[in-house]
């Protein structure tokens, strides 16, 4: 079966094409940062907008790329949430008009579904059970995932994700949007133990995070530089830029590696932008295999939010009979927060 995957949850268009006998065809996106950078962060009415003029165009290509004709299409996909809702809105009725032209089913799939499957387009391919690490812009769990459809919530941020945590500690030491990556970037060039910063949880006994006291302990640093009578300066910020990771990357790793003791498992998933950070694969990389554990990442190029993993998870929910297949009269609704629990009681 070949489904073409549509995503459009936020500042991120992208169309797939993915055989569920071959793996992906051929993918294609595009990335707003450009846009939203002089606004220091996502304009949804702006986001949606981009959506409809960037969909068709990457669409063509990503059939062209493929080598396939709107005929060879058995199944579309897209993402019905969370996310933006006008964003969502896009996507969504492009694969419905789509799929009403053709006949074909459409399958709506969770936006944090196809980050949690999107490793196994890598080679090699986890095999079930595994503990994923869920590190998105606005989410940061771990789950117990035994199987396409079967996952359990170990654990999850309180307050904000970590990937917020990255974008606000950014903003502060006057850094561009997207700010993870900036700060990531500026990390590189810094001494991490410049700055005592704290790791929230980090002893808690349980899987749960909360990053916003980090947040604030930066806003401290920042302001007590600012008193002394002067802005942090560009080894100050990329000191600071290293701590503020360094915090992250502990909390991430000791939780995960917490959640593999006391699951038993020994693979773990590591899923969603945060997940292309260079320091926490280093991390995870090395403490892993004292655990005889092992780290999956899904490929650099979709650690975003991309068509790949939409069609892909609508692939192997098809395959484990999950997937709603009823062509029906193809109205739909999108669902901007949808949480993951609920992913199998009510389809959109």
């Amino acid at each position: 079966m070949i489904i073409l995957g549509f995503e459009s949850s936020c500042d991120e268009t992208g169309v797939a094409a993915v055989c569920t006998e071959r793996g992906l065809l051929a993918h294609a996106l595009h990335s707003q940062i450009a846009m939203h950078q002089e606004y220091g962060g996502v304009v949804p009415e702006l986001a949606s907008r981009d959506h409809v003029r960037r969909v068709v165009p990457l669409t063509r290509q990503v059939l062209q790329e493929a080598g396939l004709t709107v005929q060879d299409v058995d199944a579309v996909a897209y993402t019905a949430g969370p996310g933006l809702a006008g964003a969502l809105l896009v996507g969504a009725s492009v694969a419905q008009a789509f799929a009403w032209a053709r006949d074909l089913p459409a399958i709506a799939v969770h936006h944090l579904e196809g980050h949690l499957l999107s490793p196994m387009l890598a080679e090699p391919r986890p095999a079930f059970p595994f503990v994923a690490l869920l590190v998105s812009g606005g989410h940061t769990q771990l789950m117990r995932v035994d199987g396409v459809g079967r996952y359990a919530l170990l654990g999850e941020t309180l307050d904000d994700a970590a990937g917020e945590a990255f974008d606000k500690s950014a903003k502060l030491l006057g850094l561009g949007y997207p700010g993870g990556p900036a700060l990531a970037a500026l990390a590189e060039q810094g001494d991490a133990s410049r700055f005592d910063l704290p790791r929230p949880m980090l002893h808690s006994g349980d899987l749960d995070f909360s990053f916003s006291g980090l947040k604030t302990a930066v806003l401290t640093r920042v302001k007590a530089m600012e008193a002394a009578g002067s802005a942090p300066d560009a080894r100050a910020r990329a000191d600071l830029a290293a701590a503020t990771q360094a915090a992250i990357v502990d909390v991430l790793a000791a939780k995960a590696v917490r959640a593999l003791k006391e699951t038993g498992l020994r693979r773990l998933v590591v899923a969603g932008g945060v997940g292309a950070n260079k320091a926490l694969r280093e991390r995870l990389g090395s403490a892993l295999p004292r655990l005889n554990a092992e780290a999956y990442f899904p490929p650099l190029a979709l650690c975003t939010d991309n068509g790949a993993m939409i069609a892909f998870a609508a692939g192997e929910r098809v395959k484990a009979g999950l997937a709603n297949l009823d062509r029906g009269d193809h109205a739909f609704t999108v669902r901007p927060r949808w949480d993951l629990a609920e992913l199998d009681t009510v389809a959109p």
